[in-house]
């Protein structure tokens, strides 16, 4: 959707480029557009391969482990559905400590792990009939391919996504040249707290009305 969305609006800058006599300025603006998303693509990939070094030495010191462990009772708290030592819940914490280093290209192949964790253990309730919930109340599962209560809830989670380090933004203000690239941060902690915060209680009053 999103390809015939962007081939619209080019088609119609383009044809309102030719209108208006343009066509030479908007030659010079795709060659310039070209040569600096080439340059983005670099920068973003020595910034990427930083980042990504940098958790794979803290998982490796087993600092992941610790901060893994720090969240079980979060992770508990919002998916008590999830029975404790089910590999959805180590994709989502993965998911969830990448997010909050900003290192979205990371949390993305968790996040997919995750989503399919979700789908087996609601095959699993499917066959089972029905699907205990931490202990506080038994709701049946849902019809195969809808979303079950804790992929919704992780997809939340995950948009809201709090983060400590925005890395692509300061990336991109570091390209196009902004004096200080990391004051950004400030405000993107405020935001993202906010917008985590905000996905929390949601999640949890739409959870309770679907308790039976």
């Amino acid at each position: 959707m999103l390809n015939y969305l962007w081939g619209v609006m080019l088609l119609i800058g383009i044809v309102y480029g030719a209108f208006q006599g343009r066509l030479p300025e908007l030659t010079t603006a795709a060659l310039d557009s070209a040569k600096d998303a080439v340059s983005l693509c670099i920068t973003m990939t020595g910034v990427m391969s930083l980042w990504v070094g940098l958790m794979e030495i803290a998982r490796k010191s087993g600092m992941i482990r610790q901060a893994a462990g720090k969240l079980q009772p979060f992770i508990s708290f919002m998916f008590p559905g999830i029975p404790k030592g089910h590999k959805a819940r180590e994709y989502i914490t993965t998911n969830i400590i990448a997010n909050i280093f900003g290192l979205g290209w990371a949390a993305t192949p968790a996040g997919l792990k995750a989503m399919e964790a979700l789908e087996e253990l609601e095959e699993e309730r499917r066959k089972n009939g029905a699907a205990h919930t931490g202990g506080r109340g038994i709701r049946p599962p849902v019809p195969k391919g809808t979303a079950s209560n804790e992929m919704c809830t992780f997809l939340i989670i995950n948009i809201s996504s709090l983060q400590l380090i925005p890395v692509n933004i300061i990336a991109y203000r570091s390209q196009y040249g902004s004096v200080n690239p990391a004051a950004i941060v400030g405000p993107a902690i405020a935001a993202t707290m906010v917008s985590t915060a905000a996905a929390v209680v949601y999640c949890k009053v739409m959870d309770g009305r679907r308790r039976v």
